[in-house]
């Protein structure tokens, strides 16, 4: 494996297996990732908390079982906000599309399974244009993906924020009409997608830049006061790991242009 790129603020965050424990309820309160009783696993995720997101896939791969989804989840953080090649970025995805498979497939009960598989699909079809995954069939199996999640862990936040953003992409790309009879994307279940996901983790600073974008998609010109003030909260949120202070920075980055 080449080296990847380290997170920016390298020790800002710290964490050993007692403080992630009892952080662990607001560290999870968007994907509801269950606390893993295995100690190489939870040693996985102290990596990813710390922006080790390397360091964190090895750990997981290695530790296998729950292990699997620390490690998909940190190839995502890595492959969305630091990797700049963009093949590598697409690799990245589509490993984590065959891992997450192979783990839904053997616990089809893994809301997380199921989530993963939709976020690094849903992120590999933006890095190849939604128009043409669309076009290939993959904006149905992200949003049946998701809709699973959100059946399994109904306060999955994150599943929420991600199919907001399926139904406000695909509108944006092909319009309410097509979007809608096609694809089944709908504007008021898009925004209800955000509203909840808010509802469930009022501190995501994600959901927040989500949403602001989703707005921007959905409603346009109209919305540019609201999606300012949502980005303004995420900016305003203080990150508890290295991947909430990756939220935060895009926020930034949102609200600077």
């Amino acid at each position: 494996m080449a080296k990847w790129t380290p997170f920016p603020q390298p020790g800002l965050f710290a964490f050993d297996a007692a403080t992630l424990r009892r952080q662990w309820p607001r560290l999870h309160a968007g994907d509801a990732e269950p606390l893993p009783a295995d100690e190489a696993v939870l040693q996985a995720w102290a990596l990813y908390h710390a922006g080790e997101f390397q360091r964190a896939t090895e750990a997981g791969l290695a530790a296998g079982g729950a292990g699997i989804t620390a490690a998909n989840r940190a190839a995502c953080m890595h492959a969305t906000y630091l990797e700049k090649k963009e093949k590598a970025r697409l690799d990245l995805f589509l490993e984590v599309v065959q891992r997450a498979e192979a783990q839904a497939t053997a616990d089809p009960r893994n809301a997380n399974a199921w989530y993963l598989q939709a976020y690094a699909l849903g992120r590999y079809s933006q890095g190849i244009s939604v128009a043409k995954a669309l076009a290939q069939g993959l904006g149905s199996r992200v949003r049946d993906a998701l809709e699973r999640v959100i059946a399994l862990q109904p306060r999955h936040a994150d599943a929420h924020i991600a199919l907001g953003t399926f139904h406000a992409e695909v509108i944006d790309k092909v319009g309410a009409l097509i979007g809608g009879m096609t694809y089944g994307a709908r504007k008021e279940v898009g925004l209800r997608m955000f509203q909840e996901a808010l509802r469930i983790h009022p501190g995501s600073a994600i959901g927040m830049v989500e949403y602001a974008r989703g707005l921007l998609m959905l409603e346009g010109e109209p919305a540019q006061k609201d999606a300012a003030r949502l980005y303004e909260q995420a900016v305003a949120c203080k990150p508890q790991d290295a991947a909430e202070w990756l939220d935060v920075e895009l926020a930034r980055a949102e609200l600077a242009d």
